[in-house]
């Protein structure tokens, strides 16, 4: 376990430092000071490397259960913003998904965000939180594209250290087109002060 944890956190550093094309096997075992028959063994290529990466942004997608599921839904936004901050496996399967490259299973972050972000934004429609007439399939997708290219900004002006602020700021510009009047003064566009702290 240790063994194919060093070669993803190399991975990832890699990935995220230089993208999937410029990283190649060599330079990941240099980086986790391993063999290639260690490689070998717990992953038949680069693209299986890339592609167990990938399950970190399935298990940093978990919805935190809130009285309000729009509260829900921006908090999820806010802790992957906080954590894309901090953790280079979960910024490896985010580039890995950006980044048109020779990984072809590149939109599998997209379709996870876009899976999650649906079901609660079905929630919050169930339980009377939404605008009438919002389209489910149309707020998930522009959510996804709008956030995708918050972080994206972020990346290149500050090296995400102001993405958590950027992504505040993405949910008071789009709650007013989602949310209904009278839920608007109950939804926190920043982190929970635990969170926060």
């Amino acid at each position: 376990m240790r063994t194919r944890h060093a070669i993803l956190m190399a991975a990832a550093e890699l990935f995220d430092e230089r993208g999937y094309d410029s990283a190649s096997t060599t330079d990941i075992l240099a980086r986790a000071g391993l063999t290639r028959g260690a490689l070998y063994h717990h992953f038949a290529s680069k693209e299986a490397i890339a592609l167990a990466l990938m399950s970190v942004h399935v298990e940093a997608l978990q919805v935190t259960e809130q009285p309000v599921k729009l509260q829900s839904l921006i908090d999820l936004t806010l802790t992957f913003a906080r954590r894309l901050q901090s953790d280079p496996a979960l910024r490896a399967s985010v580039r890995l998904s950006v980044e048109q490259s020779s990984f072809t299973k590149y939109r599998t972050g997209y379709d996870q965000s876009v899976e999650v972000i649906r079901a609660v934004l079905q929630q919050a429609e169930e339980r009377g939180e939404l605008l009438p007439g919002v389209d489910i399939e149309e707020a998930t997708l522009f959510i996804v594209g709008a956030y995708t290219g918050v972080q994206t900004m972020a990346q290149a002006y500050s090296n995400r250290t102001d993405l958590v602020d950027r992504v505040g700021s993405l949910w008071r510009f789009v709650l007013p087109g989602l949310a209904t009047p009278g839920l608007m003064s109950r939804l926190r566009t920043t982190p929970p002060v635990a969170a926060a702290a």
